[in-house]
């Protein structure tokens, strides 16, 4: 025999099951679209990465041209966005306005209402674009139980959607059980349990009607005062968080929430110092021990609780404290500041960047960037 016929021959590459197959492509897809993301935040400049940063409240005036200058991430749209003037806008006027802001915007804007339900609501109180404005979870609860809760988030939200309006600021996560809290009437009125199984359910249907749900106000507001006029401070243990008030966050976060909203209560079991929205320690408790990964942002930061802070030091201490969004009206002074933080080494720019795939990460799933 010739000696080439006793050597052994060529080991073969295992076949693959296509479970493995389809899971190499999945891999690599992911991995092509970070590189994607990553070049695209390279070819940013510092204040349009800055500018992601800012989730604003729709200007009176200029808005349209403020999207450019300022290469802002979002709007948020309030009771006078839904009228010009004292005329209610229709569908095709709504929809002509949100689509003039997306046309300025280099990269896709969050168009964000906030749509709780009862007290808070906003779009739905158009008579043009809704037949009736939507009731508040306690109300749909007692007249249709959840199944019914259910079904009218997801309709209300189908039609946020073909609105324009792809973010909203809902639902609400804080346990209330009693009728005096301020936070009562716009939650859902039941205990720890209970509250989980709304979140659960209209996360569950903002997510199917393709909005994306805003858990609110981390770590919980409990019995404690409102913030838009003063400062709040939460004293209550450790213990009541873990045990009532992070699972209706944890239930939210479960069923696919991709923002949370951080109130300005002054929680002082996690930091007796700094609101909530600028506490570095409040925002580790939900990224450590609750595990979120997706986008936090600030509750507005034109309320009074933060008014102490001035000059755009609010939104400083905000970036600082670790949220990936603000909120705020006052973003002519606030982006600046932040611009400002970052130049005297006060930010990483590093910080700025991490923020800013987080949020262009979710644009991208959405099929907004290409």
């Amino acid at each position: 025999s010739s000696p080439a016929s006793s050597e052994p021959p060529a080991p073969s590459e295992p076949e693959l099951t296509p479970e493995e197959i389809a899971e190499q492509e999945r891999l690599a897809a992911e991995k092509a679209r970070e590189e994607r993301l990553q070049g695209l935040l390279d070819s940013m400049t510092l204040e349009e990465k800055v500018g992601q940063l800012f989730f604003v409240r729709c200007p009176e005036t200029n808005a349209v041209e403020d999207i450019s200058t300022y290469h802002l991430g979002g709007y948020l749209l309030f009771g006078r966005d839904y009228k010009d003037g004292d005329s209610w806008l229709t569908w095709e006027q709504f929809i002509q306005k949100i689509e003039s802001y997306q046309d300025a915007a280099a990269i896709p804007l969050f168009i964000g209402s906030d749509e709780e339900g009862g007290t808070v609501t906003r779009a739905s109180r158009d008579p043009k674009l809704f037949a009736q404005p939507l009731p508040s979870p306690q109300e749909l609860y007692a007249a249709r139980g959840m199944d019914g809760v259910a079904a009218e988030t997801l309709d209300y939200n189908k039609q946020l959607l073909a609105l324009g309006i792809n973010v909203n600021l809902a639902p609400v996560c804080d346990v209330s059980t009693d009728a005096g809290d301020f936070i009562y009437a716009r939650s859902f009125g039941g205990d720890a349990a209970a509250t989980s199984e709304f979140v659960t359910a209209a996360v569950g249907a903002i997510r199917d009607a393709g909005v994306a749900a805003v858990l609110k106000h981390f770590p919980g507001y409990g019995n404690n005062a409102d913030t838009h006029t003063g400062v709040a401070i939460d004293k209550r243990p450790y213990e009541t968080f873990e045990q009532s008030d992070f699972l209706p966050f944890r239930a939210g976060m479960g069923a696919g929430a991709p923002f949370v909203l951080v109130s300005h209560n002054v929680v002082e079991c996690m930091d007796a110092a700094l609101p909530a929205s600028l506490s570095p320690a409040v925002h580790e408790v939900l990224r450590e021990t609750l595990g979120f990964d997706g986008i936090v942002i600030t509750d507005d930061l034109a309320m009074d609780a933060v008014k102490q802070y001035a000059n755009g030091e609010a939104a400083v201490l905000a970036v600082l404290a670790g949220n990936d969004m603000l909120i705020t009206s006052d973003y002519q002074n606030d982006i600046p500041a932040v611009l400002a933080a970052v130049a005297d080494g006060r930010i990483a720019e590093s910080e700025i960047d991490a923020h800013v795939l987080r949020i262009l990460r979710y644009k991208q799933a959405q099929g907004w960037i290409e």
